[in-house]
């Protein structure tokens, strides 16, 4: 059973043009409303989601790991996990699942840096910083390691275990392939960017913020 995973904060005016695509691509949808206050969940919900709601924003990193919780209760056997801003074009799922197949892995990463995508300098400049700490914190290197876009498999389903409430939990989802030691996969998808999409994503503070959660926990965990 494959069901997409989407956390959403205030995406009220998105959320359901990309539960409708995914919907396309999967056996169910569950969307995370992650204490929103603009009616995300019931737009979810009328896309024809199954909602979960946090009563206060907790992160995307709690979010996305609520959603494979409730996932794995539904009896998933693959999760796809996506942003809800619109940025990740649900078509590409059916490439991640091919991979997932084919390769014999446990995850599968998309790549937005993988093929002629228009992404603005100041996203390639943090995603490259975020690649390096990651792979300083790992030992392992993912071309995109900051994306939401991914595709874990039965073993990497059944063993996730995220700690990390904020942006930060994507470095630690590859530190679980590492530890865990998942068989991985990496597959170029499209991106769209736009004011909207570079208006919600992280501010410099914030990814210095990120980055130095980053590397505390690496220590403590």
């Amino acid at each position: 059973m494959i069901i997409a995973v989407i956390p959403a904060f205030n995406e009220a005016t998105r959320i359901a043009r990309v539960v409708t695509d995914a919907r396309a691509h999967a056996d169910a949808v569950i969307v995370v409303d992650d204490g929103s206050s603009d009616g995300t969940g019931a737009a979810a919900a009328a896309a024809g989601a199954r909602v979960v709601r946090h009563a206060q924003n907790g992160g995307a990193g709690a979010a996305t790991m609520t959603g494979i919780e409730a996932a794995r209760r539904m009896g998933a056997t693959t999760v796809v996990t996506l942003d809800a801003d619109g940025q990740h074009d649900p078509q590409d799922i059916p490439s991640l699942l091919r991979a997932l197949e084919e390769r014999k892995v446990d995850i599968v990463f998309a790549n937005r840096f993988g093929q002629r995508n228009r992404i603005p300098f100041i996203r390639r400049l943090f995603n490259g910083i975020g690649n390096i700490l990651t792979y300083l914190v790992t030992g392992l290197w993912v071309h995109d390691s900051q994306c939401g876009f991914k595709v874990f498999g039965p073993r990497a389903l059944r063993e996730v275990d995220l700690r990390m409430s904020g942006f930060e939990f994507c470095t630690e989802i590859v530190r679980e392939a590492m530890v865990r030691q998942w068989k991985i996969a990496e597959i170029p998808t499209k991106v769209i960017y736009s004011e909207y999409t570079m208006a919600k994503g992280q501010s410099f503070a914030n990814g210095v913020k990120t980055a130095l959660k980053i590397l505390l926990r690496s220590f403590l965990r």
